[in-house]
């Protein structure tokens, strides 16, 4: 997969992640490629990718990490994954691809998103268009999740 693609998208997700969570100190796990998704992760936001570019990004986070993050973007103690967990986890998910986007586009990719999806449960297999799906696990001081990428160029 293309790295000129992918490096935003990582960029995108530190810069955001930084900016609301305060999370300085992201590392990045060895990158795997598989031909198919099934989602080690309970609770999994994609956001679809249209334009030049053509597939999906999905956010999967572990149920502890998705509650953190809410946690920490609302102020208040929450316990359990529910609309307002999910909407505000989408909504993270939704800042970073937007954000991945508006890089994209000043490198010459016309590229939109659609709104995020939430699939909760593991091992659930996600089928995306694209032939190979990148995985990037992402490691930050409120545990470790991961990225997934499923694009390809459209054209």
């Amino acid at each position: 997969m293309a790295n000129d693609y992918i490096e935003p998208i990582f960029t995108a997700t530190n810069k955001v992640l930084n900016n609301i969570l305060q999370l300085e100190e992201i590392e990045h796990g060895p990158m795997t490629v598989t031909e198919e998704l099934i989602s080690t992760k309970k609770v999994n936001i994609s956001i679809g990718v249209t334009g030049d570019l053509e597939g999906a990004i999905i956010f999967s986070f572990p149920e502890e990490i998705a509650l953190k993050i809410v946690q920490e973007m609302s102020g208040m103690e929450i316990t359990e994954i529910d609309k307002f967990v999910t909407s505000a986890v989408s909504e993270l998910g939704n800042i970073i691809c937007g954000n991945a986007m508006t890089k994209l586009n000043q490198n010459d990719y016309c590229c939109d998103i659609t709104p995020p999806q939430v699939i909760i449960g593991v091992n659930n297999k996600i089928s995306l268009t694209s032939e190979e799906i990148s995985i990037q696990p992402l490691e930050t001081d409120f545990g470790k999740f991961d990225v997934n990428i499923g694009l390809y160029l459209n054209h």
